[in-house]
């Protein structure tokens, strides 16, 4: 069961989406989110993720707190999300949240992450792609919304356009074997998001058509 949120943080509304959460012979997602106090943020995420498990593709979203002191776990909760609260750093909490997860996907994002218009068919797109190749070696992170600055704007596409790793806010999208493979996120990094990233390698990170921004851009 999902949940969407017509207003407040907790004012949602029961979407059912069939039993077991499946429609269809679709490859499935599970979606992972790092919390610390991000009760309004998770929110809008999780709201932005209902047409997701309406469609058949958001198998379950997991979130990994780190002792949040405001309602992050009350909205997790609401949500039908499993919840995993630890006080280990960053990189081990997704780790253990993806050991948890049953897709054979794995969709990380920041909370307040809100992806545009499409990003379910772009991640459709991209999973079928990948499996019809052979073991999928590549991963996928959505590409930025434009910014109302234009040096901003600027700076991204050049960051683009000489190989930088992509940031953590753009999310991650990778085969839960292909993150078995690489270590997953690792503890010991002092950054381990962008510790996974260069391990990926920037020439096996895909940018899929569809865009993602934070909640307040």
């Amino acid at each position: 069961m999902w949940w969407a949120k017509p207003s407040a943080p907790h004012d949602m509304v029961a979407i059912g989406v069939g039993p077991g959460g499946r429609r269809g012979r679709r490859s499935m997602i599970s979606v992972v989110i790092g919390t610390r106090d991000s009760e309004v943020l998770l929110a809008s995420t999780l709201a932005a993720l209902v047409p997701g498990a309406v469609a058949g593709l958001v198998r379950e979203v997991i979130v990994a707190d780190s002792g949040s002191t405001d309602a992050t776990a009350t909205v997790a909760d609401v949500a039908g999300c499993r919840f995993l609260a630890s006080a280990e750093p960053l990189g081990a909490r997704l780790s253990a949240a993806a050991a948890m997860a049953r897709a054979d996907w794995l969709l990380f994002l920041r909370p307040g992450s809100v992806p545009g218009t499409r990003w379910i068919d772009e991640i459709q797109r991209f999973v079928q792609e990948a499996q019809h190749s052979g073991p999928p070696m590549h991963a996928a992170v959505f590409r930025p919304r434009p910014s109302r600055s234009r040096v901003t704007n600027a700076l991204t596409l050049l960051a683009t356009a000489v190989g930088a790793l992509p940031p953590p806010e753009r999310g991650l999208l990778i085969a839960k074997s292909h993150y078995d493979a690489l270590g997953g996120h690792r503890a010991s990094d002092s950054d381990p998001e962008r510790g996974l990233m260069r391990r990926i390698g920037r020439r096996r990170i895909e940018l899929l058509r569809s865009r993602v921004g934070m909640l307040g851009d």
